[in-house]
């Protein structure tokens, strides 16, 4: 499952992943899922990205048990 981000002017990986994962570093698998944009440091304004959509039983189980 997929949502739709649309870039504003100078936007960068590491904010879009920290608005939908919370995760700056989270980035690489929005990259991945959007082989047609550019690497760049800034996203250019317009651009349709794909932002995969991770369940929360999956980051649970990586959590140590305290914290689940």
């Amino acid at each position: 499952m997929f949502l739709n981000h649309i870039t504003r002017e100078g936007e960068r990986w590491d904010q879009i992943a920290w608005r939908y994962y919370g995760d700056a570093l989270a980035y690489e698998q929005i990259i991945a899922a959007n082989p047609h944009a550019p690497l760049g440091l800034a996203l250019p304004a317009g651009l349709t990205l794909s932002i995969p959509v991770i369940e929360q039983a999956d980051l649970a189980e990586e959590l140590p048990l305290w914290m689940r």
